[in-house]
C-alpha cells in the first residue's frame, strides 16, 4: 500500500537564495534554517559548493555548514558540481551530497559548463569515494518536462539518466521542472513511464511556478504515488538561464494544499509562516505564495 504521508525537501536557502541578487549575511541563512528546522522540515538544501566567483550568494558553504551540523537529525544535502565541489563538502562535514545534470545538452553546457556526458564521467571521478567516505548522494535531473534552448525533452533520455544516476549509488532522484512549463497530463506520462522500470519511493518532483500550474502538477505527480516534492520558502528562486522563469513552488502553498487534503508533511503551517516572513524580510521583497498572502492578511 503507499503510503498517504509526504516528504517534503526545502531548498529554499540554496535553490532559493543563489537566484536572489540581495547577498544575505551568514547570521540571516543560519537563522533562516534554524527556523526552517523549528518548523518540522527533516531535509533542507543548505548550500552549494561552488566556486564563488560564479554564485557569491554560496561563498559561505563551509562556515554556514559548520554552523548548522549542530541539527544533528536533520539530512542537509549540499550541492557539489565535481570533485572539488566533493573534496569541500567532505572537509566541512557534509554528511549528504547532490549532484546534478540535465536532459537537455545545451542547458547543461550553460549550466554546469559541460555536456551530458560529460557530467556523467565528472560524477565518475568522486561520487564512489564519495560513498566510501560515508556520504548519502541525491541527485538532480534538470529540463525534464522542457528547456529554454531546445524546447520538448526526451524521456527516454531522462530513462537513461535515472539509470545511471542508480548505478552512481544515489538514494533519490528530483525530475526538475526547470523553467516551469510541466503541465498534468505530462506529468501523469512522464511517471508511468517511470514507473515502468524504477521504484517510485525514490523520486521527488522539483516544480517551479513559472505558469501558475505547480499545484496543479504536485497533485497529478501524488495520484500517480510520488511522495517526495521539493519546495522553497516563500517562493523564492528562479533559474538564471530561462528568461521569465519566477520562483519555485512556495513550501506554504504545497503544505497548505496536502494539509487541507488531510495529507501529513509534518511541517507545523504557523512555524513555516514566521520563516516566510522573516526571509522576506531580510530581503525586502513580497512573496510569491497565495497562502502566505493570505495568512498574513489574517494575521494583520
Amino acid at each position: 500500500m503507499i503510503k498517504e504521508e509526504v516528504k517534503i525537501v526545502e531548498v529554499g536557502p540554496r535553490d532559493g537564495l543563489q537566484n536572489e541578487k540581495v547577498i544575505l549575511p551568514i547570521e540571516t541563512k543560519i537563522e533562516l534554517i534554524d527556523l526552517l528546522v523549528d518548523a518540522g522540515f527533516t531535509t533542507i538544501e543548505p548550500t552549494s559548493f561552488v566556486r564563488p566567483e560564479y554564485i557569491p550568494q554560496m561563498a559561505d558553504s563551509k562556515t554556514l555548514f559548520s554552523s548548522i551540523l549542530k541539527h544533528e537529525d536533520i539530512v542537509f544535502p549540499a550541492l557539489v558540481p565535481n570533485k572539488r565541489g566533493f573534496l569541500n563538502s567532505l572537509d566541512a562535514g557534509a554528511k549528504w551530497i547532490a549532484i546534478f545534470t540535465a536532459t537537455s545538452n545545451t542547458f547543461n553546457k550553460k549550466n554546469t559548463n559541460a555536456t551530458i556526458d560529460e557530467s556523467l564521467k565528472r560524477f565518475d571521478e568522486f561520487v564512489p569515494d564519495a560513498i566510501k567516505e560515508g556520504q548519502t548522494v541525491r541527485g538532480y535531473i534538470s529540463t525534464v518536462f522542457g528547456c529554454p534552448y531546445e524546447g520538448e525533452t526526451s524521456i527516454d533520455e531522462m530513462l537513461r539518466l535515472c539509470e545511471k544516476l542508480i548505478s552512481f549509488g544515489v538514494n533519490e532522484i528530483s525530475l526538475g521542472d526547470t523553467i516551469g512549463v510541466a503541465n498534468p497530463n505530462q506529468v501523469q506520462v512522464i511517471i508511468q513511464r517511470l514507473k515502468e522500470h524504477f521504484d517510485l519511493s525514490m523520486m521527488a518532483m522539483h516544480f517551479h511556478d513559472t505558469e501558475g500550474m505547480p499545484l496543479a502538477n504536485i497533485l497529478a505527480s501524488y495520484q500517480e504515488g510520488i511522495r517526495i516534492f521539493d519546495s522553497s520558502v516563500a517562493g523564492l528562486g528562479g533559474c538564471p538561464y530561462a528568461k521569465g522563469a519566477s520562483g519555485n513552488v512556495a513550501s506554504d502553498d504545497v503544505i497548505n494544499m496536502f494539509h487541507k487534503m488531510n495529507i501529513k508533511t509534518g511541517i507545523d503551517q504557523d512555524k513555516l509562516h514566521k520563516a516566510s516572513r522573516f526571509i522576506l524580510k531580510a530581503l525586502g521583497k513580497e512573496g510569491s505564495s497565495k497562502f502566505f498572502q493570505a495568512n498574513e492578511g489574517r494575521k494583520s
